[in-house]
Parts: C-alpha cells; structure tokens; sequence
C-alpha cells in the first residue's frame, strides 16, 4: 500500500523476480482519466512524417492525444502543427483527413484562416469592438512541437524535456530502422484505420510480445513454411529498456526483409536486388552494423503510444483510449524513398499480409486482447496480471522485460513523477 493509503498498482519486487500489475488498470474509468492528464498530456506523441506533407499548402488531419490536429506545410515551406478548432466558436474548420489547401473556412460562421493558421478573413469584422485583433485570433498550437528524422512529434506539457532527452536509448534504435534509407523515409500514401475493445495498455504489450508468436500465431508460421521461408534461421533475439518508458525487442527468424533478407517466394531477380542493397550497407556501415539492419527485426515503443515495427515490413502504428475497454488505432507503411514501384508493392503486401487488419497477425493479436479484456470482469477474484518472466536471467526475446519498462515508466507518470520533464511541476 501507498503511504496515503491507495493500493500499489504495480508490484515490482527484483529481489523476489516478481512483477505484477493490478487488473483495475485495465478497466477502470478513473484510471483512464488520470492517464490522460498524468500520461498522455505530459509525454511527447506522434503526429506524423514530414513526408506526408512534402509540398505548400499539403495537410493530414489526425486526433493526437485526444486533440485534433493539422500537421501542414504552410506557404512558406514551413512544417506547423495547428489546433483543428475555430478560434470563434470552437468548430473544427478542417474536415477532410488530408488535402492540400491555402485556407481553411469554418463552415458554422465562415471565420477563415490560411494555411500559416493565421485569421484572413471575418464576415462583418466591423460588427466587433475595439478589442478586436486578427493576428491574436489564429489557429492555436500546442505548446511543443519537435522533430526527429522527420518523425514529427507534440507535447501539450510546456515543461516536457525536448524530444532528443525523452527518446533517450531509443534515438540509437531509431537511427538502425531509418539508416536503412539512403535517401530518407517516406510513408505510403494511405492509413489502415481500425478500432477495438480492449485497453490500449494491451495493445502496448502486445506489440512487444516475443512470448506468444508460436501459440498465437502459428498459421502464420504454417504459412511461411508452405512459401519456402528459411526456417533454418532460428527466432532468437531479446527485449530491453531503452530508458522513458521507451523500449524494444529485436530478433532474427525466418521472415524475410526487403531491407535487406531474401524470401525464395520472392524469386531470383529479387534476390540479387537485394544482395546489392546489403552490399552498400556494408559500404556505408561496416559488414556488423550492416548486418543488424539488413537481417534483423525490432519492434519499437516509443512510449507512451507510438509502436514502429520495422520486421517484414516497415510500419508505423499509434493508438489512443476511447473508453476503458475501446481504443482506436492508425497505421502506416513507411519506406525509403528511393524505392521502385516493385519494392513499393513487396513492402505492402507484408504489410497487409501479417499486420494488416485482415491479416494473419492483427485478427490474432486483437482476438487475444479481446479474450483479455473479457476475461477482466473477472478482476475482483484474480487481481493481478504477472509480468514477471525473465527477471532472474539475462533477457531473451520471449522475456518480458520491455514491458517492465513501460509499467514503470507508466506507475511513476500515475503517481506523479517528474522524471521526463525539465522542471518539476508544483
């Protein structure tokens, strides 16, 4: 128990190896507001890449923590991310998810903003005071914005740390998935939007879960094997904590990788398109570094919500709680950009393939969270979830470490830590 005498919601006992998380987490309604202040409001979150908006006036419109926002490139060239509220009556004056446009007219009283956010235009601007200022009536943005590597990402905390600090170790792992570009990345034209009922803690598990692939998803592997996949290549690898909450598993399998490990599905020709891809990474990294963005998968968490598996395909996926058990979640396929129209298509096809949400994993993985969050209208008779494996042994990539990461990242946010922020807050 806590000292003001609330229960402890996370038990993490490394003498004993013993971690558990109290099942309340998972569907209480005050939780979820306490996350949304304690959590979501002082992390830095995902909007988007820089690619979407290549050119002026180029927009995509998303919720982001709760928020909605444009993230657009303006016609000055520069990138902005804007409030998609009408500064007069609140309305959203951006009802499109993504366009290219040089303003912005709110359809409820016509107020109209350029696409710097900036008032242009008000229907009988004379009818109002003195007081009245266009240039202090703009479309507002959130008190942080930051980019790295062209993942653009926003704070509603003006005291966060600046986004190289909060990304900590996960700057090293990011910088393997996007060096695999010699050009810079790109994302596909197109979002896989789907929703769920399970919390969104579990989503986070799940995406940095080694444990359950050979339970889970064994059709998949059934299929692999029928395509001629190298199961001679074994799943080895490990989790860790990459400091923040932030964390990662990366490992070796059978699966191929555009960038750069061969499938015999993929045919001949393929395979000397991508020994030539894997000779300029020894080229530019040496044959070590080379080898472990070629031939070896992550999935990474960007906590709190950001997940970017980079295994037979590349893909971008963030989430966010509706309610308790609903969460709502978007994904994207990134790419480099010097790829051609067939490397576009292979990546694709992974992608739709095993995450996708009619693939073989997602139907899988939501299933199991689904049964997770049934099975917790039985939390008042078996109270705690173990996330304990591994803790007495060096991380293997079925250990649970990574996961460990993000509860205690997650317990200190709950209980007020001040450890991801440049000033303690009264």
């Amino acid at each position: 128990m806590h000292a003001n005498g609330r229960m402890k919601l996370v038990v993490d006992d490394q003498r004993r190896g013993l971690f558990r998380v109290h099942r309340s987490v998972f569907v209480s309604p005050e939780i979820l507001e306490l996350e949304r202040r304690n959590v979501f409001d002082r992390s830095w979150l995902y909007v988007g890449h820089e690619s979407e908006v290549r050119n002026p006036g180029d927009f995509v419109a998303r919720d982001v923590g709760g928020r909605p926002l444009i993230m657009i490139r303006g016609t000055d060239g520069q990138l902005r991310v804007l409030i998609n509220s009408c500064t007069h009556r609140g309305a959203q004056v951006c009802r499109e998810t993504s366009g290219n446009a040089k303003t912005f007219q709110c359809f409820y009283h016509a107020w109209t903003f350029n696409n710097q956010g900036e008032l242009a235009g008000v229907p009988d601007a004379a009818g109002y005071g003195g007081w009245f200022r266009k240039e202090e009536l703009g479309l507002k943005q959130p008190p942080r914005i930051a980019s790295y590597r062209g993942l653009i990402f926003t704070s509603f905390d003006p005291a966060i740390e600046d986004l190289t600090d909060y990304l900590a170790g996960a700057k090293e792992v990011l910088d393997t998935i996007l060096d695999q570009a010699e050009d810079g990345m790109q994302i596909a034209a197109g979002t896989q939007s789907y929703s769920f009922r399970a919390n969104w803690k579990l989503l986070v598990e799940n995406s940095i879960d080694g444990y359950h692939l050979r339970s889970t998803h064994h059709t998949y592997l059934e299929y692999l094997k029928s395509v001629g996949a190298d199961f001679g290549r074994p799943f080895r690898g490990y989790g860790r904590s990459l400091g923040n909450g932030h964390a990662v598993i990366e490992h070796s399998g059978p699966m191929g990788r555009p960038c750069a490990l061969w499938e015999p599905r993929w045919g001949e020709e393929v395979r000397r398109e991508i020994e030539a891809i894997k000779a300029r990474l020894v080229a530019r990294f040496g044959p070590e570094r080379a080898e472990r963005i070629a031939e070896w998968n992550r999935n990474l968490l960007i906590y709190p919500n950001l997940v970017i598996n980079d295994i037979m395909s590349l893909t971008v996926r963030t989430f966010y709680p509706v309610e308790p058990g609903y969460l709502e979640v978007s994904a994207w396929a990134m790419m480099p950009r010097s790829e051609g129209a067939r490397w576009h298509a292979l990546r694709l096809d992974n992608f739709l393939t095993f995450l996708g949400p009619g693939g073989f994993a997602t139907p899988d993985d939501l299933s199991a969270l689904d049964s997770c969050q049934l099975g917790f209208r039985g939390c008042k008779e078996t109270e705690w979830s173990d996330i304990s494996r591994g803790m007495t042994r060096d991380p293997d990539v079925t250990d649970e470490e990574q996961m460990r990461a993000f509860w205690r990242r997650w317990s200190e946010q709950m209980e007020g830590g001040s450890t991801a922020r440049k000033r303690a807050v009264a």
